[in-house]
This record gives structure tokens, C-alpha cells and sequence, in this order.
């Protein structure tokens, strides 16, 4: 029998944490001056959300901070990643930023560090301000340089303040699924505009590395890409699964990493490809502090596009802890990368208290035993991994899905607003405190 995991399986340094994301708990959608995003928009258009929800009051964690952050600090983890809403800083999107909004982020770090919990900051998790959409969104060249600005805005308020500032969380889903594929805000079916949103999320991050280096911040600075190793189901499939890796992980890696395209893609994209000017690439490939990476499931390419059989989560993804170990060494073998953490990994499974108001969830306890023992494979390889995030803290708006989808180690009871712990938080805090 396989010895259960605890502290000491990990390096000394190691940061057990949780994490979350502005839209997907704050709530307090109208309030202090905050402006509307795409996702507020998004929501409003019938048939966007699977329940037809929104985000107006989600976890209402921007009135019950406090509480929240206590119950962080007794779930015992070490740090806790967030994303600041920009809507909240900028209503628009330029301009003077809003003191209260910036009060409100501060409040929240202040609140950790008296805690003893390290602060990791997001600036994007794809709450982008709807003035900003209006003028083309991420299609808009301009809007790289405005993404900049509000980076030195919350950085110089809050930069020495925090352990980390990633720039973006998820450039693909930021870009190709709400662009391309059309499930994400803005919502739009269209290559060329997704691939020139891609393009100018990574500019907009590196624009917003260099205005933070330029003050000399205490945190360090990187980024957090979602990353799917690809398996091809027969050798027949080599070649459409090495071109769905470059879509999905290359198309992101190879421009922060190596300061290129991948040149199968790009020529497989043909007349869609962004429009690259001087020196872009050049400020894409600032130097990362750190590579945040979020993963959950693997691609698996056939021919027919056929499935196996397989366990899956409640979001029909297939659980394959191995993914993660091999993405892992992918990346030591194949670039120069950065120390790593994991910025997100957990899984949906649907949730619920029985009649004492327990909630057990054994299956999102052996996913998150799964994928540890994988980074600690990963680790023993040679892969400097230094933390590891679980998504996420607590049940929230989960996009396109609303409410119908728990991935949160506490349960949320959305008609009170009370959080239980599940015994998948009594696990982690177990390990994180053994």
C-alpha cells in the first residue's frame, strides 16, 4: 500500500497554496466605481452561460474578505494566488485608477501578510473592461500598451507587497477560446482575430514586465500559461497531434521562451497569422522570475477524433496525473525555462452535503494525490517545481458553465453564502500542515 503524502515528501521550500479569480468569486459587480468587463456583458446575452447565471454576486468575497481570509488562513496553506479585476482599478480601461479598488487589493495583501499567508497576484483573469472591447478588446494593438499601464499602477501600489505578479493567466483561453472558439467573452468565431488577440496578450506582457522591472519591485515576476501534453493514439497520428501541441502549448511557449513562432504552425495557419512588428518578439521574451503553469487534462489525437473509455471529472476531462509529470520534464528538456509552479490544478465533481452536512469527495482527494506524486516525479527528475496551487479554494462562478460546476476544496451553499470545509480541505490541510 502506497504510504500517504506528507510535508516532508517535498523540498523544505516548497509553497503548499489555493487560488482564485476576481470575477469567478468577488461579486460586488455595480459597486465603488467598478466598471463592466466582458464577462458582465457576456453573461447578459441568452444562451452564453449553461445556467444562466452571472457573476453580480458569485461568492460575495468582495463583502466577506475578511472571513475569507480567515478561512484560508485556518485551511493552513502557505500562499494564496488571486486576480485583481481591472474593471475595478480602471472602469474603463485608462485613466486615473480608482483609490477604492486599489484600497480594496490592498486591504486583501495587507490581510495575508498579517496572516502569514503569501500574497501571488494575477492581473488578467480575462476581466477585461468592456470600454476596452468596444474598441476591439485583445484584436486591438493599443490595448497591449493600456494592459501595460495598469500593470504599473497595481504594481507600484502593491509590488512590494506580494511574493509574485503574474501577467496573465491563460493566454489561450484569453484569446483562442474566446476569440476563435467562441465559448469564452467576447464570444466571437474568428481565426485571424483570435491569433491577433494571442499576439497581443503576450505583448501586452512583456510591455507590462518591462514598466515592473523599471520599478525595482521586490516580487518576482512571470506569467501562467494552461499546458496539455499531447499523445498520439497511433504512430498514424504523429504528425495532427504534433500539430495540436503547437496550437495549444508551442503557439505560447515558443514566443516567451525562445522569442520565435513555431514555423509548422505559423505556416499551417496561413493568411490568419498576426501581424508581428519590429521588436515585438524582442519584448515577449522579457525574462520570466517564474513560469506559472496550470494543468488538468492531456490531449489524446485520433484520427476520427474518437475517445477511449476513461475516467473523467464532472467536466468530462480525462484524469491522467502522468500529463503533468511529462509536461514537466517537457519543458526542463525542450526550453530554458524558469523555476515552475504549479499555478492550478483540481478537478469538478459534483458536490454536495449529506444529512449530517458533511461533503466527501474521495475522487478529487485522489486527484489532487495524483497530480502531487506526479510534481514530486517531476522534482526527482530534475524539474525545479517550487509550489503547487489547488484549484480552487472554494466553488465559484465557473465561466460558461455558472454555478453548475464545484472544483472548490469549500463548498459554497450559494443561497446563504455559508462555506463548509469538504474533506478534500481537510486532506490538503492535513498535508500542507503535517
Amino acid at each position: 500500500m502506497t504510504p500517504p503524502l506528507t510535508r516532508a515528501d517535498f523540498p523544505a521550500n516548497f509553497t503548499f497554496g489555493v487560488a482564485t479569480s476576481s470575477f469567478q468569486i468577488e461579486g460586488g459587480a455595480h459597486e465603488d466605481g467598478r466598471g463592466e468587463s466582458i464577462w458582465d456583458t457576456f453573461c447578459r446575452e441568452p444562451g452564453r452561460i449553461s445556467d444562466g447565471t452571472n457573476g453580480d454576486v458569485a461568492c460575495d468575497h468582495y463583502h466577506r474578505l475578511e472571513s475569507d481570509l480567515d478561512m484560508i488562513q485556518r485551511l493552513g496553506v502557505q500562499a494564496y494566488r488571486f486576480s485583481v479585476a481591472w474593471p475595478r482599478i480602471q472602469p474603463s480601461g485608462t485613466g486615473e485608477p480608482l483609490e477604492a479598488g486599489l484600497a480594496f487589493y490592498e486591504r486583501l495583501v495587507d490581510g495575508l501578510t498579517a496572516r502569514g499567508i503569501e500574497a501571488h497576484l494575477t492581473l488578467y483573469h480575462w476581466d477585461l473592461p468592456q470600454a476596452l472591447q468596444d474598441q476591439g478588446g485583445w484584436t486591438n494593438r493599443q490595448t497591449a500598451h493600456h494592459f501595460a499601464e495598469y500593470a504599473r499602477i497595481v504594481a507600484t501600489r502593491l509590488g512590494n507587497k506580494v511574493r509574485s505578479i503574474a501577467t496573465l493567466n491563460e493566454p489561450w483561453c484569453a484569446s483562442i477560446l474566446s476569440y476563435q472558439i467562441g465559448e469564452h467573452a467576447p464570444g466571437w468565431h474568428d481565426t485571424a482575430a483570435a491569433l491577433s488577440a494571442a499576439h497581443h496578450l503576450l505583448l501586452g506582457h512583456g510591455l507590462a514586465l518591462r514598466e515592473m522591472r523599471a520599478l525595482k519591485l521586490d516580487a518576482e515576476l512571470g506569467t501562467v500559461l494552461n499546458l496539455g501534453p499531447t499523445y498520439a493514439a497511433t504512430p498514424a497520428d504523429e504528425a495532427q497531434a504534433r500539430l495540436a501541441d503547437g496550437r495549444f502549448n508551442r503557439w505560447f511557449l515558443d514566443p516567451l521562451l525562445k522569442g520565435e513562432y513555431p514555423q509548422d504552425v505559423w505556416a499551417d495557419y496561413g493568411v490568419a497569422v498576426p501581424d508581428v512588428q519590429g521588436g515585438d518578439l524582442e519584448i515577449m521574451r522579457e525574462k520570466l522570475d517564474f513560469l506559472g503553469v496550470n494543468y488538468y487534462t492531456r490531449q489524446y489525437v485520433t484520427a476520427d477524433g474518437s475517445q477511449p473509455e476513461w475516467e473523467v471529472t464532472d467536466m468530462g476531462w480525462e484524469v491522467f496525473p502522468q500529463g503533468l509529470r511529462d509536461l514537466l520534464v517537457r519543458l526542463k528538456n525542450d526550453y530554458d525555462v524558469p523555476p515552475i509552479f504549479i499555478t492550478e490544478n483540481g478537478a469538478a465533481y459534483p458536490d454536495g452535503p449529506d444529512t449530517q452536512g458533511d461533503i466527501h469527495d474521495p475522487q478529487r482527494i485522489a486527484y489532487l494525490d495524483s497530480h502531487l506524486r506526479a510534481v514530486l516525479e517531476a522534482a526527482q527528475a530534475g524539474v525545479d517545481v517550487r509550489g503547487y496551487f489547488a484549484w480552487s479554494l472554494m466553488d465559484n462562478f465557473e465561466w460558461a458553465y455558472g454555478y453548475s460546476k464545484r472544483f472548490g476544496l469549500v463548498y459554497v451553499d450559494y443561497s446563504t453564502q455559508e462555506r463548509t470545509f469538504k474533506d478534500s480541505a481537510k486532506w490538503y490541510q492535513a498535508l500542507a500542515t503535517s
